[in-house]
């Protein structure tokens, strides 16, 4: 299967590193023009020349704008009016006792995780249906059916982008547009590699059996047994993305390494 995303415009969210640089590289070299968002500018400008080195191409760019605000996906908007793909990857995650979630932290996370989403969703796919054919994707995660004890919080909001996306997806039913969510399980990203160095530093362990040690105390159910690539995430997401994912909508597409205890 070739993927063919030429003359497609893509524009994916919190894209300066991990899960959403492999993805917007992914689109790249796929053929699409790609529009990235970040909140430091040293850091999109480092990552566009990245997609471009590894597309060949020149035609990458980035937006530095804090687009879990408003005012942030206006200034995106503001830039960048048409998209025929968009993937809102941005999120923020945290481990936190329950009993200590206050009202700012809860809110915190839905402006983030969520209205993000929603706000751009809202915006660029009525360019789509205009035009019958586009892409929307939000980046969950498998703790959206496996809600951990630890993060309650970002649990429920990655859970809330599950009913966004399939609503979504109902409201531009036989519009060619389609919308699915992506389900990551844990992958080795800068966070999660820095989290797991510094986990293995209070257990007098190395990051590798760290890793393993991770997966078997929280993630038992694993039968991947390792941490996903950011890579083995984005062949998904691209994949999702293309004309041959046409008939693909309204669903939670899982690349959780087998976490989630269901055959469905």
């Amino acid at each position: 299967m070739r993927i063919d995303l030429a003359g497609k415009s893509a524009i994916v969210t919190g894209a300066t590193g991990g899960i959403g640089l492999a993805i917007a590289t992914g689109l790249a070299k796929a053929g699409a023009r790609i529009v990235i968002t970040g909140r430091d500018r040293g850091r999109v400008d480092s990552a566009v020349a990245h997609m471009n080195e590894e597309a060949g191409r020149d035609d990458a760019s980035g937006v530095v704008a804090d687009i879990g605000t408003a005012q942030g996906c206006e200034s995106l908007i503001a830039t960048e009016s048409q998209a025929d793909i968009l993937v809102n990857n941005l999120g923020i995650y945290g481990a936190r006792d329950f009993f200590e979630i206050d009202d700012a932290l809860w809110s915190e996370f839905f402006e983030v995780n969520v209205l993000s989403g929603a706000r751009l969703a809202r915006h660029y796919a009525r360019g789509m249906r205009e035009r019958g054919w586009g892409r929307i994707q939000f980046i969950s995660s498998e703790s959206a059916l496996n809600i951990p004890t630890e993060m309650v919080h970002y649990g429920v909001s990655k859970a809330a982008l599950q009913g966004l996306s399939r609503g979504l997806a109902k409201v531009l039913a036989g519009t060619g547009v389609t919308v699915n969510t992506i389900l990551p399980g844990p992958t080795r990203t800068e966070g999660a590699v820095q989290m797991m160095a510094d986990l293995a530093a209070e257990r007098g362990v190395s990051p590798a059996e760290m890793e393993a040690l991770f997966l078997q105390e929280n993630r038992p159910s694993t039968l991947l047994r390792r941490f996903a690539s950011p890579e083995e995430v984005a062949h998904l997401s691209v994949y999702a993305a293309s004309p041959q994912a046409s008939a693909t909508t309204g669903a939670a597409l899982r690349v959780e390494g087998g976490i989630v205890e269901s055959i469905a």
